[in-house]
């Protein structure tokens, strides 16, 4: 019999029904006490289709004792759980206000486009308050419990008519999921557009990803659409590689600070992302109140009022809103642009860099944004930190689009960049102290675009890296190494010009330089800077690819570096090859052919280091992954794992490689003197 509203259920009276989705159905109840003592709160109970499903119950009920422990102002606390008539319920905090879905929707639709960007950011800010809560809780001996929402969403975020934001489904979110993955293969009823990349590849999770999903929640409140839209397969394929467009796309105008917030969020590299949810949180707040200090949770609760001010009329309710916040909202307006209505087509993005890089600057660069995000100039710039692109010359330079650049003129379309060959090397004697506005190169058709001219007063570090970027970005690569040798005039030991200039004259395959650069990168910078590991690799492997006379091996095409790599593999160079085949897996991230040959490689390292041996087993498992029919990777995987002591998948692999051998290759004798072959 169904239930109606004014029926008992348990010790609760149920008073309306609010709505079904996904697992449960949820009602407006109360519990009602002694002396007509009643409580509000919300009933979710469990469809009947789940009732039956014993692991499903299973991992509910788990997962729900978790949840009922967890009492914090930003997550919606559980009060009870059980059975009434056989079917499982939560009782929970009953949140007077409105999904943040619906928020969200209710802003564009009264033409705010997005919402007001220190609402969005509050927003944010609190809900990584309750996330670092519940990821570092412990258990009564002082465990961690591990917990993780894995379905972080507005559908699960609720917004108080008071200003409180909460998290709600803390508990149950990892038992729908799971039912959900059952039930569709690949597919989780739309979260799946909140996946992060490891979510998206199927790998373990941990408090990070719900740092990425807090961060596309971000996206969407600033930008009122999500980073990417479209069918689950190709969405998934892009988040896995950790391909989104950058933020400016759509909202050029966010400050440049901002913009690093929430690509940090969004690395794909889980270790390149902040730390905690709390060092998120710490991050928000300082902008948040360096940029708008009168900012609180009733400036929240003034705008949700007004924007449902209809709806709390037609229920006998009308919540105050004083005229102040109106003018506090018109400033907020002015200080942000009207997003464009209508997308302009998006421009190329190069693939996602996988190397770290400094925390000044966000290491995230994409391919092809889908046709609902709508591009605009940009310029903050990120410049990819190749482990082997010194010793060859060809070090990517990846672009990373940041805040704060003013839009190009209508109809000019973005330049190409020179190609490297027409840039000619630079040395180090000094350059001029100002660059005059140079004509670079544009699409045919198109107006002049010009470079315009760097002023007289002194700059900032930071203004000569936004600078650097907006010359790479025009096209004008060489104008960019003029203006990061200024960098090194004005602060002659910083080691951030130095970095700069490295990474520059790697790009334009002056290698002697890059190489002066990077040394005095390492002298001037702090031990614990960022990128100091990954430069002290690149002189290494610039050394291993050394030449006889001292002169550095720089192989000038793709072809080139895998014929090097594959000349030093048989002869034994082991170290050499990994720095070839390094090389060219930064020329082109999704060679697999490359990742299988540099998996293979580091293998046969001797001695092989633990830090080789995992970037080994990522790689190889990309391959497998993407082209599961390679034998040979299958049994590099095999020895990978194996050299990191993970027996259970070292016996995996080496089960598909026998499945898939022929039947004269598929015995032990063989596999044994195969993998003695490859270093085991």
């Amino acid at each position: 019999m169904a239930l109606q509203a004014g029926d008992a259920f348990g010790r609760y009276e149920l008073v309306s029904w609010l709505g079904q989705g996904g697992m449960a159905e949820t009602w407006r109840a109360q519990l009602v006490g002694d002396a007509g003592v009643t409580k509000p709160v919300l009933i979710k109970k469990v469809l009947p289709e789940y009732a039956n499903d014993e692991a499903f119950i299973s991992m509910f009920i788990s997962e729900a004792r978790i949840s009922a422990t967890l009492s914090h102002g930003n997550v919606a606390q559980v009060f009870d759980f059980g059975r009434v008539d056989g079917g499982y319920f939560l009782a929970m905090e009953f949140v007077d206000g409105q999904p943040l879905h619906r928020f969200l929707k209710r802003a564009m639709k009264s033409g705010m486009g997005a919402l007001p960007v220190p609402i969005a950011v509050f927003i944010a800010m609190e809900m990584c308050r309750g996330l670092h809560y519940a990821h570092t809780r412990t258990d009564s001996s002082g465990q961690p419990l591990g917990i993780v929402h894995r379905d972080i969403s507005p559908d699960n975020v609720l917004v108080s008519y008071e200003g409180q934001v909460k998290i709600v489904d803390f508990g149950i979110a990892k038992a729908q999921l799971i039912r959900d993955l059952k039930t569709e293969p690949g597919v989780v009823k739309g979260k799946y557009l909140f996946f992060s990349p490891e979510q998206a590849r199927g790998e373990e999770v941990d408090a990070r990803t719900d740092i990425w999903a807090t961060g596309v929640v971000l996206y969407e409140l600033l930008c009122g659409k999500l980073p990417l839209d479209g069918p689950p397969e190709a969405v998934m394929m892009r988040i896995a590689r950790g391909e989104l467009p950058p933020l400016s796309e759509s909202r050029p105008d966010l400050p440049a600070a901002l913009q690093r917030i929430v690509l940090k969020a969004l690395h794909p590299e889980q270790s390149q992302r902040f730390e905690s949810s709390h060092a998120f949180a710490e991050a928000l707040s300082g902008f948040l109140y360096a940029n708008h200090p009168g900012v609180s949770s009733l400036s929240l609760a003034h705008l949700l009022r007004m924007l449902f001010r209809d709806d709390l009329l037609s229920h006998g309710r009308e919540l105050s809103v004083p005229p102040t916040f109106q003018q506090e909202l018109e400033s907020w307006r002015e200080q942000e642009p009207a997003l464009p209505k209508k997308p302009a087509r998006p421009r190329p993005l190069l693939h996602t860099g996988r190397i770290p890089l400094p925390e000044s600057s966000v290491e995230i660069v994409e391919e092809e944004a889908p046709a609902a995000l709508a591009p605009s100039a940009s310029r903050k710039w990120m410049l990819g930190l190749s482990t082997t692109g010194l010793a060859v010359g060809a070090s990517c330079f990846w672009l990373l689009s940041s805040p704060g650049a003013p839009p190009e003129p209508p109809g000019v379309v973005r330049p190409i960049e020179r190609p490297a060959a027409a840039v000619q090397s630079l040395s180090d004697t000094a350059r001029p102290p100002t660059l005059a506005a140079t004509p670079v190169l544009q699409a045919a058709g198109s107006a002049p675009l010009t470079v315009e001219p760097i002023p007289e007063p002194a700059l900032s570090l930071a203004d000569y890296q936004d600078r650097v970027q907006a010359r790479v970005q025009q096209g004008g690569l060489q104008d960019a190494v003029d203006l990061a040798h200024q960098c090194e005039t004005r602060f002659p030991r910083e080691g951030e010009c130095q970095l700069l200039l490295g990474m520059l004259y790697s790009r334009i395959n002056d290698s002697r330089s890059s190489v002066t650069h990077y040394q005095r990168f390492l002298e001037y910078a702090p031990d614990t800077h960022p990128s100091r590991a990954k430069v002290v690799r690149i002189l290494d492997d610039a050394k291993a690819l050394s030449s006889a006379s001292g002169r550095i091996v720089k192989p000038e095409t793709f072809a080139d570096m895998i014929e090097t790599g594959r000349t030093a593999f048989r002869d034994e160079k082991y170290p050499e090859a990994a720095a070839a085949y390094r090389n060219a897996l930064a020329m082109k991230p999704d060679s697999f052919d490359t990742k299988l040959e540099l998996g293979l490689t580091l293998i046969k390292l001797k001695p092989g280091t633990a830090k080789d041996h995992k970037q080994a087993v990522k790689l190889l498992e990309d391959v497998t992954r993407n082209n599961p029919s390679l034998r040979r990777a299958w049994l590099g995987l095999e020895t990978a794992y194996t050299l990191t002591g993970n027996k259970a998948k070292a016996k995996k692999a080496h089960d598909r490689y026998m499945v898939m051998s022929p039947r004269n290759m598929a015995n032990p004798a063989k596999a044994r003197e195969m993998l003695k072959n490859l270093g085991r």
